[in-house]
C-alpha cells in the first residue's frame, strides 16, 4: 500500500557534464557567468537515476510518482498518481474537469502508443445556439473564454483508466491515495501557482460581475474562500467533527505562496473514483452531479454526453531532425506544427549561425510562422476534417515552404498550404526500472477553466470549447459532438529507433514552439537536458489561429532578456516585431535515457516543479 503521506525524495544524484564534451558555438557574449559544468544557461545539473525518474511541476507530485515507482508501480501508475495530485495542487492548469493527451513507450512492444484523452461539445448545444450565447456575451464570432457554452466533455478519468488498463500495475485506490490524504490535510501550494490562482480569481470575479459567467459562488467556496467568510462551516464539512474544523478552515483559504490548501470535496470525488472507476465518473454519481449542476445553471452539457464519452488510443506521428525521430501526437491536437517547424529548419545550419544569433532566432520564427499557418488551416476534430497532416511533413512541400524564407527580410503574413481536404496546462514524465517512459500533458485550457464547479465536487469544468471556430465551413467549426482544436501536446524522440526522450513544454501556442526550441538546443548546439530548458525563449505571437482569427501583420516576437540587444535590433530591422518578456514562455519537463542506459531528469526554472530520480 502506497503511504498516505507522501516520503521525501531519497538520496538524489546529479551529474556535471564536461565543457570538453560541449561544441556550443562561442563568442564573447555567450555564456556570460558559466556554470563549473560547461552548461551555459543551467540553472543546476540534471538529476540522475538508474531506476526510475519523475519530473512535474510541483514537488509533492514529484515525490509521488517516486513513491508508485519504488513500490513498484509503473511509469503509468507514476504518472497517474501524480497528475491526481497536480489535480489538487496546481489546478490552475489541470485538474480531473480537463483532457489528457500521453505518449507512452512500451518496452514490452518495443512501441510508442499514443493517447487522445478529449472530450467533445454537448450534443445539445447547436451551433445557431453557440452563435446566439457568443453575441450575447459580446462577441458573435468567437465562443465565449468562460461559462457553460465554453464546457466540453472532461476526458481525464477516462484517460486514466485506459492507460492504467494498458499500462498499469498498481490497483487505482492506492494511486489515488496520496492526492485523497493531500486534499483532506491540506498541501502547499508554492509561489508562482499562487500567482496564477490570484489571477485566476480577479478575472472570474470579473467574468462573472459584468454577466458573462452563470455563477460563481462553488468556485469561490472551493478555491478562494476569504478569511471573513471562514468563521462558520458551510455544508461540505458537515461530516466533520467540530474539533476538525480549525484545520480545515487554516488550509482553506485563497493560497498566497505560504499556506496549505485543502479540498476536501475533491477527496470525496477521488474516493468515489478510486471506488467505482470509470463509470462513477461518466455514468454514475458525478455524471449526474454535473447534469445536474448545468440544468440548474442553463447549461448544456448532459449525462448523455458523459456516458458516451471514450477516448482513442492514436498513432505518433514522427519526423527526423539531424539523427533523431521526434515524435507528436496528430490531431486534434497541434503537435504536428512543431514537427513541420523541424522539417523546415533541418534545411537550415543553425550551429554555423551560432546559438541566439540573429540569422538563427530570425530562421526559427519564420519556420515558426509557416507551420502555424498550416495549423490554422487544417487542424481539427479528424474525424470531420478527414484531412491528413502528415502530407504537411512531405519532402516536396517542405522544400516549398523552406524556399519562402529570406535571410534578410521577414515574410509577409504566409498562406496556408493549397492542398483539398476531404470530407495555463500542466506537463509531466516518468520512466520505470522495464524501460517504460510516458508523456503526459493535462489541462483545463484557460487557466483553472470555465470558472464552473459542479456542486460539491471539487474540481472546474475546462473551457477548450473555446477554441471551436464560429466560421462555417472552417475545419475547426464548432458542431454539437465535435472535438475542438486541442493546445495540449506531450512529445518524445527516438535515437536509432531506441527511445532517447520523453518531453514538454506547457502553454497554449508556445507547445510547439518549446518542443521545437528544446531540440535545436539539444541537437543543434549539444546543450544537456537542464541546460536546454533553461536557455533563453523566445515566443511568436499573432499568426493565423485555429478559431479563424486572421494573422496580425508579421506578428509579434517576445523574448527573454538574455536576447543581447543589438540581435533585437537587427530582428526588428528585418521587419520583426519585437516585445519585451512577458513571462509566458511555457514550463518544460523532460527525461532523457542517455548512452549509458541511466535516467536524466530536468525541469523548468520559470515554474515551481522538480525532478527526481532513483
Amino acid at each position: 500500500m502506497i503511504g498516505k503521506a507522501c516520503g521525501a525524495l531519497a538520496a538524489l544524484l546529479f551529474m556535471n557534464v564536461s565543457a570538453e564534451a560541449q561544441s556550443l558555438p562561442r563568442d564573447p557574449n555567450f555564456g556570460r557567468g558559466e556554470r563549473v559544468s560547461g552548461q551555459s544557461f543551467a540553472t543546476r545539473s540534471p538529476v540522475l537515476g538508474a531506476h526510475g525518474a519523475a519530473a512535474t511541476a510541483h514537488p509533492l507530485a514529484t515525490q509521488t510518482a517516486l513513491d508508485v515507482l519504488r513500490a513498484g508501480g509503473t511509469a503509468i501508475d507514476a504518472a497517474i498518481a501524480a497528475n491526481a495530485m497536480l489535480g489538487l495542487v496546481e489546478p490552475t492548469g489541470n485538474g480531473i474537469g480537463g483532457d489528457i493527451f500521453v505518449i507512452v513507450w512500451d518496452p514490452a512492444t518495443q512501441r510508442l502508443h499514443g493517447y487522445n484523452g478529449s472530450g467533445r461539445s454537448p450534443r445539445g448545444l447547436s451551433f445557431n445556439e453557440i452563435r446566439r450565447v457568443a453575441r450575447a456575451r459580446g462577441n458573435a464570432n468567437a465562443v465565449p473564454s468562460f461559462g457553460a457554452a465554453s464546457v466540453s466533455v472532461p476526458g481525464t478519468v477516462d484517460g486514466w483508466f485506459a492507460l492504467h488498463e494498458r499500462f498499469g500495475r498498481t490497483p487505482m485506490t492506492e494511486l489515488l491515495a496520496p492526492a485523497i490524504h493531500a486534499a483532506r490535510e491540506g498541501a502547499p501550494i508554492p509561489q508562482t501557482i499562487a500567482m496564477y490562482w490570484a489571477n485566476n480569481r480577479r478575472r472570474l470575479e470579473r467574468e462573472f460581475a459584468e454577466g458573462r459567467l452563470e455563477e460563481i459562488e462553488n468556485a469561490r467556496r472551493t478555491y478562494w474562500r476569504d478569511p471573513a467568510q471562514l468563521e462558520a462551516p458551510v455544508a461540505d464539512f458537515a461530516d466533520a467533527e467540530e474539533s476538525d474544523f480549525g484545520d480545515v478552515w487554516r488550509v482553506g483559504r485563497m493560497p498566497d505562496g505560504h499556506t496549505l490548501f485543502a479540498n476536501r470535496d475533491l477527496a470525496n470525488t477521488l474516493e468515489l473514483i478510486g471506488r467505482g472507476g470509470r463509470n462513477a465518473y461518466y455514468r454514475g454519481p458525478i455524471a449526474r452531479t454535473i447534469d445536474a449542476y448545468m440544468r440548474r445553471i442553463g447549461g448544456w452539457l448532459r449525462y448523455e454526453d458523459l456516458a458516451s464519452h471514450q477516448g482513442e488510443w492514436v498513432d505518433p506521428v514522427c519526423a527526423p531532425y539531424r539523427g533523431v525521430e521526434v515524435c507528436e501526437l496528430p490531431p486534434n491536437s497541434q503537435g504536428v506544427a512543431a514537427l513541420q517547424t523541424l522539417r523546415i529548419l533541418e534545411g537550415f545550419n543553425l550551429r554555423e549561425m551560432g546559438f541566439l544569433s540573429a540569422d538563427s532566432l530570425h530562421t526559427q520564427i519564420e519556420a515558426t510562422r509557416l507551420a502555424f499557418a498550416d495549423r490554422a488551416q487544417f487542424y481539427g476534430d479528424p474525424a470531420f476534417t478527414h484531412f491528413d497532416v502528415r502530407r504537411l511533413l512531405m519532402d516536396e512541400y517542405t522544400r516549398e515552404r523552406r524556399a519562402m524564407i529570406h535571410n534578410e527580410r521577414a515574410m509577409p503574413p504566409p498562406s496556408h498550404a493549397r492542398l483539398r481536404i476531404d470530407g495555463d496546462t500542466t506537463y509531466l514524465t516518468t520512466a520505470d526500472s522495464s524501460g517504460m517512459m510516458v508523456s503526459l500533458i493535462q489541462s483545463n485550457y484557460r487557466g483553472m477553466g470555465s470558472g464552473l464547479v459542479p456542486d460539491g465536487l471539487g474540481f472546474m469544468l475546462q473551457n477548450r470549447g473555446e477554441l471551436f471556430s464560429l466560421q462555417r465551413g472552417h475545419p475547426n467549426q464548432y458542431m454539437p459532438g465535435r472535438r475542438p482544436f486541442q493546445t495540449i501536446i506531450p512529445a518524445f524522440a527516438l535515437r536509432n529507433g531506441s527511445p532517447w526522450l520523453a518531453f514538454g513544454v506547457m502553454g497554449g501556442d508556445m507547445q510547439p514552439q518549446g518542443h521545437v526550441q528544446i531540440i535545436v538546443n539539444l541537437v543543434d548546439y549539444d546543450m544537456d537536458l537542464q541546460a536546454a530548458g533553461d536557455a533563453v525563449r523566445y515566443r511568436f505571437y499573432g499568426g493565423a489561429e485555429p478559431t479563424g482569427d486572421e494573422p496580425d501583420g508579421v506578428g509579434f516576437v517576445a523574448m527573454e532578456n538574455g536576447i543581447l540587444p543589438d540581435v533585437r535590433a537587427e530582428l526588428e530591422r528585418r521587419g520583426h516585431r519585437v516585445r519585451p518578456a512577458d513571462g509566458s514562455f511555457g514550463g518544460y519537463q523532460a527525461i532523457m535515457r542517455n548512452a549509458n542506459g541511466v535516467y536524466e531528469a530536468a525541469t523548468e526554472m520559470r515554474k515551481d516543479g522538480s525532478a527526481g530520480a532513483y
